[in-house]
């Protein structure tokens, strides 16, 4: 925005900066301009970076469901993976090794730019699957697992890192049930692709696995080139990315979430200051609800069919198909919590909710006695646990601030919920069927923990907010000739403050009241920015930039 200067000796009628300034602050029809044209740069976000964002995430899923399907066919025997727990094996390494490059893989997220890493670890996790198709024994297959588990480690967390830079935190729910959604409709129909591909066994001299490790990693492969240009860079350098924003939309981009949580450039990265983050409480927190969650997001993903067939009854086919339904279910309850959580600003009761839900459905799959009644719990269940996923994912975005403290926990819950699905892969037990009790009791005994700890932040968020509302309400109102006593150095910028305005006087009413409509914080900020000798039309345009860090900003949403 630029900002005309103004001479009053030549205009004697005109109306004064401080009547101008007041005026365009409060403009209606300023206000409704900034509103449509923050919404049309949303809108322009959602489209680059939700579809890419989904695209990836379900790419996370693809590998668990290649190996899957593959497993009922010829390739464990092929490999040598059907001799004692080579199998297992090969499915735990590759959470291992992704556990432990995660926090190194978020971080360079940052280091590198958005375009270059998602490009570069997609483009590496097609190479691999693809090469997969062209193994021989056991061993190789363990090598392939653990660099995939390399490759993928930055998928979640680095994305989960991106999103919650370009939205504010009211926002944040809604767009990680797009990403949710994105999943779980590739899990539910991943098996059906898989289930073609096989019917190719024997073209080319490969078998039906081999097909489906080829094909699918040469569209990874595509979807990684792709990725360079899709992707959209962090918001301060949006302008960067392809064909995406101007310089002055990436400057309004900023402002928005620079107004909302005040830590749009990070600092600069010091590995002490990486370490000094996990000292904060909270994010051993939400890395245990993440564990807790994926406890049941594992045992139901990997073991639903083999509930349905050896629990319920049903046949092999038929267990296959009715392991989808409740996923696609899932999109319903994940899109409609999301929006009551984002329109409320409620993450906290949102997620008890769809714990209890959760709660409720294993109690119908494990106590039920009737088939129909135990099949409608898998829709409760998996219903609920999906919805949470983007519940917690918005929950520790919304409450943690500082670009590098996000990667840091971003980072963590990814790792603990990658433990979690680790966990999670030892309590369906097959000798327990058909009720699973074990299953049973760790899922509701895992969501209870998700509630107390949920109930812990939110009266501890609460507490917080409150003494920070008390706080800037009497530093907003307290008389400006006292708050000079308590701070000495802001007598200064005050006594310059009608020079500034162009007036030969300010009166105390009228300068309070000026106050009153700019937040304590700012105008504190306003009078230091004074202090350095900046120019006033530098100091009238920066109240539009957002480059100014109010106390508010670090409110918590519970």
């Amino acid at each position: 925005m630029s900002v005309e200067s103004y001479d009053s000796s030549n205009s004697p009628g005109a109306a004064s900066p401080k009547a101008a300034l007041t005026s365009e602050l409060n403009s209606p029809e300023r206000a409704e301009e900034r509103l449509q044209e923050e919404k049309r740069i949303r809108l322009k976000v959602d489209l680059r970076l939700c579809t890419i964002a989904g695209l990836l995430c379900s790419l996370n899923l693809l590998d668990s469901g290649i190996i899957s399907s593959a497993s009922v066919t010829s390739m464990l025997h092929d490999l040598g993976l059907d001799q004692g727990n080579r199998y297992s094996v090969s499915i735990l390494i590759f959470t291992v090794a992704s556990v432990c490059f995660q926090l190194p893989a978020t971080l360079a997220v940052r280091i590198l730019g958005p375009r270059i890493f998602f490009a570069f670890i997609t483009v590496s996790f097609g190479l691999i699957t693809l090469c997969t198709a062209f193994i021989h024994t056991w061993k190789e297959m363990i090598l392939m697992r653990v660099l995939l588990g390399v490759s993928m480690s930055g998928i979640y967390p680095g994305l989960a890192l991106l999103i919650s830079s370009w939205y504010r935190r009211e926002e944040l729910q809604l767009r990680f049930a797009f990403l949710q959604c994105g999943e779980v409709i590739v899990l539910a129909t991943g098996g059906i692709v898989n289930f073609g591909l096989n019917h190719l066994h024997g073209q080319g001299g490969l078998k039906g696995w081999q097909w489906m490790f080829l094909i699918q990693g040469l569209v990874a492969c595509v979807i990684g080139v792709a990725t360079y240009w899709w992707i959209v860079d962090f918001p301060e350098r949006s302008d960067q990315s392809f064909r995406f924003l101007s310089k002055e939309e990436a400057q309004t981009a900023t402002a928005r979430i620079q107004r909302d949580r005040g830590d749009v450039v990070p600092v600069p990265i010091t590995w002490k200051e990486i370490l000094r983050h996990f000292l904060d409480l909270k994010i051993y927190g939400f890395a245990a609800s993440f564990f807790l969650l994926n406890l049941v997001s594992t045992s139901l993903s990997y073991f639903l069919p083999i509930i349905l067939q050896s629990g319920m009854g049903f046949s092999t086919n038929k267990s296959i198909l009715l392991s989808a339904p409740p996923y696609y279910y899932a999109v319903i309850p994940v899109i409609l919590s999301s929006l009551v959580g984002d329109k409320y600003r409620l993450r906290g009761p949102v997620i008890v909710f769809n714990s209890l839900c959760l709660i409720a459905g294993f109690v119908m799959l494990g106590f039920a006695d009737q088939v129909t009644v135990r099949y409608v719990g898998t829709y409760l269940a998996t219903g609920a646990y999906i919805s949470n996923w983007a519940a917690l994912n918005s929950y520790q975005a919304s409450n943690v601030t500082g670009q590098w403290k996000r990667a840091v926990t971003a980072a963590a819950v990814t790792a603990c919920n990658g433990l979690g699905g680790v966990a999670g892969s030892f309590i369906v037990r097959q000798q327990e069927a058909p009720r699973y009790l074990t299953a049973i009791w760790v899922s509701i005994g895992s969501h209870i923990f998700v509630i107390g700890i949920v109930a812990t932040f939110s009266i501890f968020f609460y507490i917080a907010n409150s003494k920070q509302t008390k706080a800037d309400f009497y530093l907003g109102w307290l008389p400006l000739h006292i708050l000079s006593l308590l701070i000495p150095r802001l007598l200064i910028p005050y006594a310059a403050l009608p020079a500034y305005l162009n007036e030969s006087a300010v009166e105390m009413s009228n300068a309070l009241s000026f106050a009153r409509k700019a937040h304590s914080s700012i105008w504190l900020s306003i009078a230091e920015r004074n202090c350095r000798g900046l120019e006033p039309s530098k100091f009238i345009e920066s109240l539009y930039s957002g480059d100014m860090h109010s106390s508010q900003q670090q409110a918590h949403i519970h």
